[in-house]
C-alpha cells in the first residue's frame, strides 16, 4: 500500500446509488471510481451537493469498526435537507457505509499504525437544468480511501492567521456539511499558507470579533479554570469529533463545558487551544495572528496536557483500546 497519507488511494469498489421519480432506486457496488453526468447536472452549476467523512479502525484483534457512524447520518440528513436533495433513511445510510468497507476490508490499515480507512459518502444533483431549482435525479454515493495522518507528526502544535474574510454568511450554510463551505475557504486558506502559516481562522461573519471555525475544523480552548470551551452559532458545523471531545471532557475528565463566545481580542484566559476533526482528529493551536498582533498560547510548542489525554481517549475509543462509552462504535462483521 506504501506510505499512507491523507491523499486518495483507488479501493476496489464504492457504493452508489440513484433516485429519481420521487424513490430510491438499488443500491449497488462498483468498481469504477469515475461518475457520468450530464454537464448540465445541478450539481456542477448550482452546488447541490453534501457530504459527510468518517473512519474505520483497525483493532488490535484484527477487526474492523466504524467510528460513530449514526451521528454523521443525522448530519448528513440536515445537509441534503438544506439544499432540497431527498432523505436517505439512517439505517440505509449507515448500512451502505457498511457494506463499501466490507468490501474493501483489505485497505484498513493496521493497527498501530496511525492510518484509517476513511469513509467518504455524499449526494449530488445529477438531473439536466438551466434553471437554478432542485434536480429531479440524484446519486448517493459512498467512497473509502486508506489514510495516515493528515499532519505529520501526531500533536504538533500549529500556527494560524486570522482570516478577513468570511467562510460562510450569517444564518448561512455553515451549520451543514456541503461543498460550497469549503470552496468558499480555500483562498483564505492559500493567502494564510503563502505567508507562512499552517492555516486561517474565521471569525463570526456578522461582527468579525468571535472565533468560529479553523479552516475546515472546528475550535475548542482550555481555561485557566479548567472547562473545555467552544462556541457555537449557525455558522459553525456540528463537529462530531467536537461532539465527542466535550462528552469524554465531562465524563472521563470532569470538567465543565462552555458554549459561550471567545473574543479574539481576549485570549488570556485560554491555557490551551485547539482544532478538532474528523481527519487530523486534534490539532493543537501555538498561535493566532490577528491584524499583525500574535498571540502565543502558553504550552507553546507541545500540546497541553488537557488536549493529550483528549486525544489518548478518543483514539483509544476508535481503535479498541478504550472501552466504548455509549455504543459510538459499530463492529464491521
Amino acid at each position: 500500500m506504501g506510505a499512507m497519507t491523507f491523499q486518495y488511494t483507488k479501493t476496489d469498489t464504492h457504493y452508489v446509488q440513484y433516485y429519481s421519480e420521487g424513490a430510491w432506486e438499488e443500491g449497488m457496488l462498483i468498481n469504477d471510481d469515475f461518475l457520468k453526468m450530464p454537464a448540465m447536472a445541478t450539481v456542477l452549476h448550482y452546488g447541490q451537493e453534501a457530504f459527510e467523512g468518517l473512519k474505520a479502525f483497525r483493532r488490535k484483534d484484527g477487526k474492523v469498526q466504524i467510528f460513530r457512524p449514526y451521528e454523521n447520518a443525522k448530519r448528513f440528513q440536515l445537509s441534503c435537507g438544506y439544499l432540497l436533495m431527498p432523505e436517505v433513511e439512517i439505517e440505509a445510510f449507515v448500512q451502505a457505509v457498511i457494506k463499501t468497507v466490507k468490501a474493501n476490508l483489505k485497505y484498513v490499515p493496521p493497527y498501530g499504525s496511525g492510518g484509517a480507512l476513511y469513509i467518504r459518502p455524499y449526494m449530488i444533483g445529477v438531473g439536466q437544468t438551466l434553471a437554478p431549482m432542485p434536480s429531479s435525479r440524484y446519486l448517493f454515493g459512498v467512497i473509502v480511501t486508506p489514510v495516515g495522518a493528515l499532519f505529520k507528526g501526531a500533536l504538533k502544535p500549529v500556527d494560524l492567521l486570522v482570516s478577513d474574510y468570511d467562510r460562510v454568511a450569517p444564518q448561512g450554510t455553515g451549520q451543514y456539511k456541503i461543498g460550497g463551505n469549503y470552496a468558499a475557504s480555500l483562498f483564505a486558506q492559500h493567502l494564510a499558507r503563502q505567508k507562512g502559516y499552517d492555516d486561517c481562522l474565521f471569525l463570526d461573519p456578522a461582527t468579525h470579533k468571535k472565533i468560529e471555525e479553523v479552516g475546515a475544523a472546528n475550535f475548542f480552548g482550555i481555561t485557566k479554570d479548567n472547562i473545555y470551551i467552544s462556541p457555537n452559532s449557525p455558522s459553525i458545523l456540528k463537529s462530531i469529533t467536537n461532539m465527542s471531545l466535550k462528552y469524554l471532557a465531562e465524563t472521563s475528565l470532569r470538567m465543565k463545558i462552555s458554549s459561550d463566545d471567545i473574543d479574539i481580542d481576549a485570549l488570556d484566559h485560554l491555557v490551551e487551544a485547539g482544532a478538532c476533526g474528523t481527519a487530523a482528529v486534534i490539532t493543537p493551536i501555538r498561535s493566532l495572528c490577528h491584524q499583525e498582533k500574535v498571540h502565543v498560547f502558553p504550552t507553546q510548542d507541545e500540546a497541553g496536557p488537557v488536549t493529550q489525554k483528549l486525544y489518548k481517549l478518543l483514539t483509544g475509543i476508535q481503535t479498541g483500546d478504550v472501552a466504548d462509552p455509549d455504543h459510538w462504535t459499530t463492529l464491521v462483521e
